[in-house]
């Protein structure tokens, strides 16, 4: 008697990719075309284009290479989650949650807010030496808080 093996693999329904340069312009650009894709997908995440404008940031600045564009991906998955993929040049450069952030300090609070708006977040590997920041939101259900 031999069991079956069942493989979930989570296919997103929607997607959404570019490329673009690793300057405050293309941060910005970022955060606009995030708006702009879940609006032409009719999904209201409001905290989506907060943590896409952090962790677009962050690549701009923190994972730049001269030369190289970081990544935005957009993946809506049919249980409603939503994953927010930043990929930039900079593997060697992984994130980390300042403990504690100074309080005159101008920068340091980015992954702070993403932890507090996601569900999860992450660091991956990426091709070429670079990583991936990663941030998945949920659903949130009418009604509730």
């Amino acid at each position: 008697m031999s069991k079956k093996l069942s493989l979930r693999i989570a296919v997103p329904l929607a997607h959404f990719a570019v490329q673009l340069s690793a300057t405050r312009r293309g941060a910005r650009l970022a955060r606009l075309l995030a708006e702009r894709q879940l609006d032409d997908w009719g999904m209201d995440f409001v905290d989506a284009a907060q943590i896409v404008a952090e962790l677009a940031a962050n690549a701009a600045f923190h994972g730049r290479v001269k030369g190289r564009d970081f990544r935005l991906a957009l993946r809506l998955h049919g249980n409603g989650v939503l994953r927010i993929e930043v990929t930039d040049a900079r593997g060697d450069r992984l994130p980390r949650i300042a403990d504690p952030v100074p309080a005159d300090a101008e920068s340091g609070r980015g992954l702070l807010l993403v932890a507090a708006l996601a569900e999860r977040w992450g660091v991956a590997e990426a091709p070429a030496h670079g990583k991936t920041v990663w941030a998945e939101l949920a659903p949130r259900l009418h009604g509730g808080s």
